[in-house]
């Protein structure tokens, strides 16, 4: 496989060019920022809030195991979203025209264990331009050798059963982001097979002193002012981290793994046969638009098609661009993929796991016997 993949555009997307005007021209003419507005200042006012007196009430020693317990699922669970809702805007530099705001914001990654710095690289370079190409996008290479979601994989026993483990997996998205993720993305020479930039010096500084700035926070404090054994407090930090995973993995895999998106993979040349917002439009996916409460819990990641072309535009205005898009697809003849629900989605994931696994096993072993 060729280490550099270009997407060939025979003619210019004319869908691109054309949607692209259009969004422009419904910002200029209704003299609406592309940046945070006053309802988006108020989901990063709620979020904010939540999490820091979720953390304080957990340190406070002022309640029961059970009810601590159910505080720190509930703080997991307020780490991802500040992830969906703020930092990924933040680090996309659409939550502000002022680059020194979307800097502080972004900075909030390091409060919940994520470097920003590194993210910056794996998904704003990696993912939004190879998206689903196996090999590439490294976002879909997920437990590998454990689950396959692409023909490309070479299949094996245990993957007959991914759609029944599966979901227990994503849950450690977070914790192996925490501890692993980040300082192997960070050392490696590739990431599928782009090349990793030159990391400034002070980046190798960053990565080192704010990891363990969160590992004190959220380990060292915690056993030092909490009432409780450091078996309770591992039990808590763990399942924490699982709720924070498991709402992750699952958001972003309904994004592109879904029945309908399409991993495509680069000709003998080694170069993608269409054009880039095409190759989006074919691979990425919505779910639950039509829901106020995905909207406000997912920082637009349910709207992935509209994020995908317009990630400099910040989230709060996706259902306004997803009419103009949805409209414009229709009229180059491109795929809108969209479930109605949430459920929906999963629903369909489940059945794509299936299908990578247990099925394509069974047509591999019946091929085995009838050539044999």
């Amino acid at each position: 496989m060729s280490s550099k993949v270009k997407f060939i555009n025979t003619h210019q997307s004319q869908f691109f060019a054309t949607v692209r005007q259009r969004v422009d021209n419904y910002f200029k003419e209704n003299n609406i920022s592309k940046h945070a507005n006053t309802a988006m200042w108020g989901k990063v006012i709620f979020y904010l809030t939540g999490f820091l007196t979720l953390y304080l009430l957990i340190l406070s020693n002022q309640f029961s195991l059970w009810t601590m317990f159910g505080l720190a699922l509930l703080l997991g669970v307020f780490c991802a979203f500040i992830g969906f809702n703020i930092c990924h805007d933040a680090v996309h530099g659409s939550f502000s025209a002022n680059q020194k705001v979307n800097k502080v914001f972004g900075f909030v990654f390091n409060l919940i264990g994520a470097s920003p710095y590194v993210w910056s690289i794996t998904h704003n370079v990696v993912h939004h331009t190879y998206t689903n190409i196996p090999g590439h996008d490294e976002d879909i290479d997920v437990a590998k050798g454990l689950i396959r979601i692409s023909e490309e994989e070479k299949v094996n026993k245990l993957q007959r059963y991914q759609h029944l483990y599966a979901f227990a997996l994503y849950s450690f998205a977070s914790i192996s982001w925490v501890f692993r993720k980040d300082f192997v993305k960070f050392f490696q020479k590739k990431i599928g097979e782009h090349a990793s930039p030159k990391h400034p010096k002070k980046e190798y500084f960053n990565l080192f002193f704010y990891k363990a700035i969160y590992y004190f926070f959220f380990i060292g404090l915690p056993l030092l002012v909490l009432n409780i054994t450091w078996w309770q407090f591992l039990i808590g930090f763990i399942c924490m981290h699982l709720a924070e995973g498991l709402v992750m993995g699952l958001v972003f895999q309904l994004a592109h793994v879904v029945e309908g998106t399409d991993f495509p993979v680069p000709n003998v040349q080694g170069n993608m046969e269409e054009a880039w917002a095409d190759h989006q439009m074919r691979t990425t996916a919505n779910f639950s638009t039509q829901s106020k409460m995905a909207g406000f819990l997912l920082g637009g990641l349910n709207r992935q098609i509209e994020h995908h072309l317009f990630p400099k535009y910040c989230h709060i205005h996706y259902p306004a661009i997803s009419v103009i898009l949805k409209k414009t697809a229709l009229e180059f003849n491109l795929p809108y993929l969209e479930s109605p629900s949430f459920g929906a989605a999963l629903r369909s994931h489940y059945r794509m796991l299936k299908k990578f696994g247990k099925h394509a096993y069974s047509e591999r072993e019946k091929q085995a016997l009838m050539a044999a």
